[in-house]
């Protein structure tokens, strides 16, 4: 089925509980998780993945070989607390973060290295943040050594509460799809090829779901491929949730024979727009409604195929099986765009405006927050450079700085005044000397309104995300960024969301309002540049005191300067089910694991 059960206790599924009695205000939702490793052949080549394995609250105990890639999806309401521990039985440490969730004054479940001591391997860490006043599509994937690019990641649905309105008619369901460029290679090779500086190269195919290509074509793509099938009812309208979860690829996503009505973008209700065809950059987001208006005469394909790569590999290929079809999909792809038209992808991009007249998270209009009138107090012109040699090491730049990860993470370093960890200097505009390593932060004014701008001097497309926020992106263009293009702000209408392209030779603009305390990731999401130190973190701090910030978390792991107040977890994990049933559910699957998968942990284990 396409949809997503919130509310579920079967095999294989995420089981939800919402506690309505033992807390008081919004309701709470738990989640365990265990993280490990599973064999998986998405291309036909076995290979590891990163699997997110359930051990349900209750009696209702998965067998992690036949766990979940890509993970469960957490469907919750505005302003529920979500709670997930989360258990890391990989051999490296681990983070997860939550892409576009802004963890209201409450930083500390970001779940990067600014903000967090990574999980040890054996270990577990609990995670409990409220999605408060947010709406919208979003996803959570691991954020630590190249991870993402082995799976790890999956679906955040904030629905709207009962009392705000859908800007449109309620879908039938919801189908949540994930696109991503793939490599056969394993993460650890993969991160070893870019400390290298060896370059990614073209994907070895792009995945829908987790799942290889439907073979639409004999020559390009190999029998055997297990392919998504989404199976729908004529007639319905569903909610179609795509994201782009892969590492450096840019997709095309369409769907033969049917439109693509564009409603929502990473938390914000857009100008319901229709396309045959959209861009969907690394780390984005988008909702459209799609309804099964055709004859069926035969099945349909739902495809996503790599944009500005020269590449005869498969496109990402799924299957629209309507209930009453006469027969298979055949023939060729619906056409892309021309491979290589920037132009058209711009155009695009400018083309999605903020549904100013929707109530979202709250009751009141979207709108009715006037970005353009605000005055902007800070001004950043932030400009990237292709990886090269600084201190005989492979890095990337964002105005000259390569950003080194502390031991001790920025957040803890703060709350404990430890000095020497960072620096509130990082530059406004691109610096006149040689590029260099350090950890520079920006010092943002609390309250204030801040414009950046990306100035992109890379051949590929970059994609840029901002955790806690939603930035609002008055403005993209070819050429250099001067303050005449200040003239071609859209200052009314421009979409709020949490990730921007960026096009090589181009520049794009946001506009943010820095109204959430903390420490906050502003990243490429393109996981090589990433990976060797294009970003920054913005500190934002109130002056004042605020009791409704969030504090220290009573369960912080510490390290670096702050190792010694670390109390060894001894491999003990806590989850939320009864001890029995947990050390039962882990007892199986050891004996599972050893039975069937013996000889591959050993290679894991000897690597």
């Amino acid at each position: 089925m396409p949809s997503i059960a919130p509310c579920s206790c079967i095999y294989g599924v995420l089981v939800l509980f919402l506690v309505t009695g033992s807390f008081a205000g919004d309701p709470y939702v738990f989640f365990d998780w265990t993280v490990s490793y599973l064999i998986a052949s998405p291309l036909g080549i076995k290979q590891q993945v990163l699997l997110l394995l359930i051990l349900p609250t209750h009696a209702c105990i998965v067998i992690g070989i036949n766990g979940q890639f890509p993970g469960p999806t957490l469907n919750v309401t505005t302003n529920w607390n979500v709670v997930v521990n989360v258990k890391n039985d990989l051999d490296e440490p681990l983070l997860i973060t939550w892409n576009g969730v802004q963890h209201r004054k409450n930083s500390w479940q970001d779940g990067v290295l600014g903000t967090n001591c990574p999980i040890p391997a054996g270990w577990n860490w609990t995670y409990q943040f409220q999605v408060k006043d947010q709406i919208g599509s979003f996803f959570y994937f691991p954020s630590l050594n190249f991870q993402r690019s082995a799976g790890g990641y999956g679906g955040v649905i904030i629905n709207n509460r009962d009392i705000i309105p859908l800007p449109f008619a309620v879908p039938d369901a919801d189908v949540v799809l994930f696109i991503s460029d793939w490599y056969t290679k394993s993460h650890k090779k993969l991160r070893k090829d870019v400390e290298d500086g060896k370059d990614l190269g073209v994907p070895d195919g792009i995945l829908i779901n987790g799942f290889g290509p439907y073979r639409y074509d004999e020559a390009l793509v190999q029998g055997g491929i297990a392919y998504q099938i989404i199976n729908i009812e004529p007639g319905n309208t569903y909610r179609f949730r795509v994201h782009n979860v892969g590492i450096s690829t840019s997709l095309n996503f369409r769907i033969q024979n049917h439109n693509l009505l564009l409603v929502e973008t990473e938390g914000s209700y857009t100008v319901q727009q229709n396309y045959t065809n959209m861009d969907i950059h690394v780390g984005q987001s988008y909702s459209f409604l799609v309804t099964m208006d055709q004859t069926a005469s035969s099945d349909y394909y739902i495809v996503a195929s790599p944009r500005y790569v020269n590449s005869s590999k498969a496109s990402g290929v799924a299957i629209l099986h309507y209930a009453n079809s006469q027969g298979p999909a055949s023939g060729p792809l619906p056409d892309p765009p021309n491979e290589y038209d920037m132009y058209f992808s711009m155009s695009q991009a400018r083309s999605i405006r903020w549904n100013v007249s929707a109530g979202a998270a709250r009751p009141n209009p979207q709108g009715s927050f006037k970005y353009g009138q605000i005055t902007v107090t800070d001004v950043y012109v932030i400009v990237n450079r292709p990886a090269e040699l600084i201190d005989g090491k492979w890095c990337t730049t964002l105005n000259g700085i390569s950003y080194l990860t502390p031991s001790t993470p920025l957040k803890l370093a703060q709350q404990y005044n430890i000095p020497g960890v960072y620096k509130l200097d990082f530059p406004n505009t691109q610096m006149n000397r040689h590029p260099k390593v350090d950890t520079s932060l920006i010092n943002g004014t609390f309250k204030g309104f801040m414009e950046i701008i990306f100035q992109n001097n890379d051949t590929t497309v970059q994609s840029y995300h901002l955790d806690g926020y939603a930035f609002f992106v008055v403005g993209m263009d070819f050429g250099v960024w001067t303050e005449n293009s200040r003239g071609t702000y859209n200052k009314w209408d421009g979409v709020a969301r949490s990730t921007t392209q960026v096009f090589p030779g181009a520049w794009t603009a946001i506009l943010v309002s820095l109204d959430n305390a903390g420490i906050w990731n502003l990243r490429a999401e393109n996981l090589d540049s990433w990976y060797l130190g294009q970003e920054v973190y913005l500190s934002i701090m109130n002056p004042e005191i605020d009791k409704s910030e969030v504090p220290l978390p009573d369960n912080t792991i510490y390290c670096g300067a702050l190792s010694s107040l670390q109390k060894d977890q001894a491999r003990r994990y806590s989850f939320s089910c009864a001890p029995s049933l947990a050390s039962l559910s882990r007892t199986f699957l050891v004996v599972l694991i050893i039975t069937l998968y013996g000889p591959f942990f050993s290679h894991v284990t000897a690597s």
